[in-house]
């Protein structure tokens, strides 16, 4: 090979070289960035053998911003009437719950295309503990049991502090008895 073929071979390669290192960072750096939805993934080492994990919507989970929490009490959740919902807040969830914040309706859950709304309000009492690790939710009538999908709705401000949070849902039901029931847990995520 002369040296003058050999010399433009060699230019070539390294403009198609240069211009690939070029457009690979450039597409990095330009390229929109994806984020993940909450419970996109969620993995846990070593789950309890009853754990179920419910559904919710957050609206923000920025540290310290004004969120509007759903915990949806889908229909196939539920196996009876609920005459009393206590949700066990964890003791490092530090934000203040106000019980004129609190609110219990039949809920449209939302989509891609549609937002999630309430339909119906139910009316009921909340209390708060001192500690506010437990809210309770005394509904006038029962929770049916059927398909429709509830909600409490909880307007708060989120907590200084980021990480997960895990609430607890506990039902009681209509009966002579008031025994407690696990329904699931909600896994909320602050960033």
């Amino acid at each position: 090979m002369s040296k003058k073929k050999l010399l433009t071979t060699f230019k070539k390669s390294f403009f198609i070289g240069f211009s690939a290192l070029l457009f690979g960072t450039g597409a990095s750096v330009l390229a929109p960035k994806s984020f993940a939805s909450p419970g996109f993934f969620e993995y846990q080492w070593d789950p309890e053998p009853g754990y179920r994990r419910l559904k919710y919507h957050q609206s923000n989970s920025g540290r310290n911003e004004r969120s509007t929490y759903y915990f949806f009490l889908r229909g196939k959740e539920r196996k009876e009437d609920i005459k009393k919902l206590t949700i066990a807040v964890p003791d490092y969830f530090e934000a203040k719950i106000k019980t004129k914040k609190l609110n219990l309706c039949k809920v449209k859950v939302g989509g891609y295309t549609s937002r999630t709304r309430c339909i119906e309000n139910i009316p009921s009492l909340f209390k708060v503990n001192d500690k506010q690790t437990f809210i309770e939710i005394l509904p006038e009538n029962p929770i049916p049991y059927n398909k429709d999908n509830y909600a409490v709705v909880m307007k708060i401000f989120n907590p200084r502090k980021r990480g997960m949070f895990q609430f607890r849902a506990l039902s009681q039901n209509a009966d002579e008895i008031p025994i407690s029931t696990y329904l699931g847990t909600w896994n909320i995520d602050v960033q």
